[in-house]
């Protein structure tokens, strides 16, 4: 009975409701500090358009399927999911806040900055906006500038720059109700490309400076680090689906022939195409076979590819930080997996770049289906999820009883055990990361129904 209990405490459970796929994935950390993935349920979407529901009804029952799969796999049931949120109504913007203290002796408290970043909640935005993220660039304490944690200095003249990041209500709404209706509760939301961000750089990129491009079905979603800290975001809204439609369209074949061409033919560079083979296309109900050369196929790749990379560039440059990206660019998400993307990137950009895939925190032995770039929302989201858990229980044994899950939650709280213990400690992470975490999340729930 204990065990089942570890178990509800211990396993997390993040959705990503995407373009082209819904995805489970519930997991925990191991001893080393890894995530230990229990499972894994992937299903097609058709119900979300460029990162937007768009049909309620087929994303309910995409996201019950991909539950119902990984339930099955683990061998648990689902309360509580993290969700993430993306789509062309993301935008980001800057705000300088200040706060100025009554004694300059008093040292500065999390008080203080949290009572700073919930002042940028109360920000005019355009109407059916909300604040999704607030994040903290660098602090001034006085005249002491640059500070990354002002807790702890003195000072009578707390400022602060942040990056906020907003997106509209009845998107946010529209996530809530098809997992509600799936018989699920939402536990918190994070922004995909962050949630991508923490699954496939590393540290050392993040202080270098460096930009995250996450190529999805419907959108591109862009994240630029530099010391360590979020400074710009940014969605463009075409994905690998506009690529596959020009290749529909350039081919005149259908869908589902043009998404097979794509994988299986594609590249992002026509020149590094040497064996010019000939693709034979079926024909329909006795119509002659389609043929086109496989250089052909990469010059329409090509174009769409780089209008992509186009607007990549335009937002590095709005950013400001050109000229400071020392790691240059990652690419990751399904559209990464086009052959040559990453010598295209560095030949349209003049950054260095390569593929990312998400298996900087996976234990040891894990699936290569995870391996690929395609799951790196997924698995930055339940890396996201874990780091910040609270005590509400993810999951719940097969046929346990609720009184009797509640009677062991109850004598697990009166031990508390050393492992117990240890797993507090490990929830802790970043102190600020879960400082915002916390206020994202009270954010959300203090929002009335009617706006979800």
């Amino acid at each position: 009975m204990n065990d089942h209990n570890n178990i509800q405490n211990e396993i997390a459970v993040a959705l990503d409701i995407g373009t082209t796929k819904v995805c489970a994935i519930a997991g925990c950390l191991n001893e080393y500090g890894k995530i230990e993935v229990v499972s894994v349920g992937t299903v097609k979407s058709e119900g979300v358009s460029r990162g937007v529901v768009s049909n309620i009804d087929k994303t309910v029952r995409a996201i019950k399927e991909a539950i119902e799969i990984a339930e099955r796999n683990a061998g648990l049931k689902f309360k509580l999911v993290h969700v993430g949120i993306a789509g062309q109504h993301i935008k980001s913007l800057h705000h300088h806040g200040l706060l100025v203290r009554h004694d300059a002796n008093d040292e500065i408290a999390y008080e203080d900055v949290e009572k700073l970043i919930k002042d940028m909640h109360k920000l005019v935005l355009p109407p059916g906006d909300k604040i999704l993220h607030v994040i903290p660039q660098e602090f001034t304490v006085d005249d002491e500038q640059d500070i990354i944690d002002p807790v702890g200095m003195s000072g009578i003249r707390l400022e602060a720059n942040f990056h906020i990041i907003t997106g509209q209500i009845s998107a946010s709404r529209n996530i809530m109700r098809c997992v509600e209706k799936a018989g699920l509760e939402v536990a918190d939301v994070t922004l995909e490309p962050i949630a991508s961000s923490a699954s496939i750089l590393s540290d050392e990129e993040k202080e270098a400076g460096v930009a995250l491009v996450d190529i999805g079905g419907g959108t591109t979603d862009i994240t630029i680090f530099k010391d360590g800290i979020i400074r710009h975001t940014a969605v463009i809204p075409f994905g690998g689906n506009a690529v596959t439609k020009d290749i529909r369209e350039g081919c005149t074949v259908m869908m589902d022939q043009a998404e097979k061409l794509k994988v299986k033919f594609g590249s992002a560079m026509a020149e590094e195409i040497y064996d010019n083979r000939i693709i034979t296309i079926p024909g329909f109900k006795g119509r002659e076979h389609k043929e086109i050369s496989e250089k052909n196929l990469s010059r329409i790749i090509q174009a769409r590819v780089e209008e992509i990379f186009d607007y990549v560039l335009w937002e590095i440059r709005r950013s400001g930080y050109e000229n400071k990206l020392i790691a240059g660019i990652v690419l990751t998400g399904g559209g990464s997996l086009l052959k040559h993307i990453n010598i295209l990137a560095e030949y349209h950009t003049g950054l260095s770049a390569r593929v990312g895939k998400p298996v900087e925190h996976l234990a040891h032995g894990y699936s290569t289906q995870l391996a690929s770039p395609i799951y790196a929302t997924a698995v930055g989201l339940l890396k996201n999820t874990i780091e910040n858990m609270n005590d509400r229980s993810f999951v719940e044994y097969m046929g346990q009883e609720k009184a009797e899950s509640e009677e062991v939650d109850e004598s697990n709280e009166l031990e508390g055990d050393d492992s117990t213990l240890e797993a507090e400690k490990n929830k802790k992470g970043n102190r600020f990361f879960n400082k915002f975490y916390t206020l994202t999340k009270e954010f959300f729930e203090a929002t009335p129904d009617s706006e979800f």
